[in-house]
Formats: structure tokens, C-alpha cells, sequence
């Protein structure tokens, strides 16, 4: 059984005068351990549909699945680390990582041992007392990734984590978080606008076109590219390929909407 199952998810808001449709007829299914990401045009409804698996939003139609169970009762097994790191200024680091702990009630000290040796993983050891406006934007993300796996979901979204950082910050921070996931065995969906990190870090990229928001295409990443870092990916023949590949589906996305 896949770990996530989403199955006919339709998706429209409505206003007092009109009706516009945001997502249509979107099945697919992850696996476990599996790392995915949603790539498409603005407005394809990328956001939207991580709201919908996330939850934080009801489908008009369809029904996604946790491990078997509706996402509403599975709300606490999916984490979520964003563009800004939404750390709180006034809390220590130590205090920030254990923060989805204490209000998910599960405070206790082997726990606490699991977060701080994921500070230490992270390269953040020693800085336990210091706080968020001390580090810089990537030790910051490091610490939101550290907060979001201490509570140790089933699953992860990643909602254009690196976009707001400099490149260099960036790649490091790409390598980081796929050597740590992979080494948890976690199951992850990045949803982002740079289609050279969607190769880099995914096995598989679905991409999406837009106005309604459906499923155009399915990229299986080969496995000569998911045997390396993000970093040594992108330096492989077979990278050029598949990006060479994926850019043309998009920009024929995009010129269709223009016409």
C-alpha cells in the first residue's frame, strides 16, 4: 500500500458571483521513503494542492489518504517547512526545535535526545542558547528542518524551502536536507519553480499545468542521478538530459496558456 494515496482531488473557490476551478482530476499515489516534487507554472495550484494533502484545506471532490487514513485524522503524522523559517525571535534555538513537541504533548527526554542530535547532524551544535536573529537565513532553515523532523512525521512537505537563500547557501542546504531525509528513510514532497532542484533532489517529478491545475506528466529521475548528492547530480551528463527535457514540457505548458 502507498504511503500517500490521492485519488480524483478536484478543487474550486467560489464567490458570490463565480466559481473558478483550482485543481482537476488529480490522482497519484507516493511511497514510502519516496522524496517527490510538484513542479508547473504559477497558478498550476502546486500551494493549493499542499494545503489539500496537508489537511489545512477540503477538496470539493476526491480523497487523499495517509497509511490508509483520511488526512484529517492523520494531521499530526505530516510536517511542514516553508520559505520562511517561522522561528520565534523571542525563544532560544533549543526552545524553537522543541516547540511541535511541547504542543503536541510528547516532551519527553528521549525525544528531546532525537532533536538535539539532529542540531548536531545539522551542524548546529553549540548554538543551543543562541537565537534565530544570531544565525543567518540557511543555519535558520537548518533549524525549521530540525523542528519539523523532531517530531518525527510520516510525511514532509517542503514548500520552496531554498528559495528565498543565495545559491551557495542553497546548494549546501539541498545536500543537507536529502542526505538527512534519505538517512531517516522519510518520505517528502518539495514543491518548487527551479526544475534543476526538482532533478536534483527527487525521484520522480510530477509536473502540473495550470488554469485548472491537472497532472500533464510524470518524470521518473534515473537512478544513476538519485545515487548522488543533489551537488554531483548536477554535474552529471544524464542532469542535462533530463532538465533539457523537462524545460521544454514546461515552456510548451506555458506558451499554451498564452495563446
Amino acid at each position: 500500500m502507498s504511503l500517500l494515496k490521492l485519488d480524483g482531488i478536484h478543487h474550486s473557490y467560489f464567490t458570490q458571483t463565480t466559481a473558478t476551478t483550482a485543481l482537476s482530476d488529480i490522482s497519484l499515489d507516493i511511497e514510502e521513503g519516496e522524496f517527490v516534487s510538484f513542479l508547473g507554472p504559477s497558478g498550476c495550484g502546486k500551494t493549493t494542492l499542499l494545503s489539500i494533502i496537508a489537511g489545512l484545506i477540503k477538496p470539493t471532490e476526491g480523497t487523499v489518504m495517509l497509511e490508509g487514513q483520511s488526512v484529517q485524522e492523520s494531521v499530526n503524522k505530516i510536517g511542514y517547512m516553508l520559505q520562511q523559517d517561522y522561528l520565534f525571535p523571542w525563544k532560544s534555538i533549543e526552545e524553537n526545535i522543541l516547540l511541535g513537541l511541547k504542543i503536541g504533548g510528547t516532551l519527553k527526554s528521549s525525544k528531546i535526545e532525537y532533536a538535539k542530535s539532529l542540531l548536531e547532524q545539522m551542524g548546529l551544535k553549540g548554538f543551543e542558547t543562541q537565537y534565530p536573529k544570531q544565525l543567518s537565513g540557511g543555519m535558520r532553515q537548518r533549524v525549521a528542518l530540525v523542528r519539523t523532523l523532531a517530531t518525527e512525521p510520516k510525511l514532509l512537505m517542503l514548500d520552496e524551502p531554498f528559495s528565498a537563500l543565495d545559491y551557495q547557501t542553497k546548494l549546501k542546504l539541498e545536500d543537507l536536507v536529502s542526505d538527512t531525509l534519505k538517512s531517516y528513510g522519510k518520505t517528502a514532497i518539495l514543491v518548487t519553480h527551479d526544475i534543476g532542484e526538482a532533478i536534483a533532489m527527487s525521484d520522480r517529478i510530477f509536473l502540473f499545468s495550470a488554469r485548472p491545475g491537472k497532472l500533464h506528466r510524470t518524470f521518473l529521475v534515473p537512478d544513476e542521478l538519485r545515487k548522488l548528492t543533489p551537488f554531483n547530480a548536477r554535474n552529471h551528463e544524464t542532469y542535462s538530459v533530463l532538465f533539457q527535457k523537462v524545460w521544454k514540457e514546461l515552456e510548451s505548458l506555458e506558451s499554451r496558456e498564452e495563446h
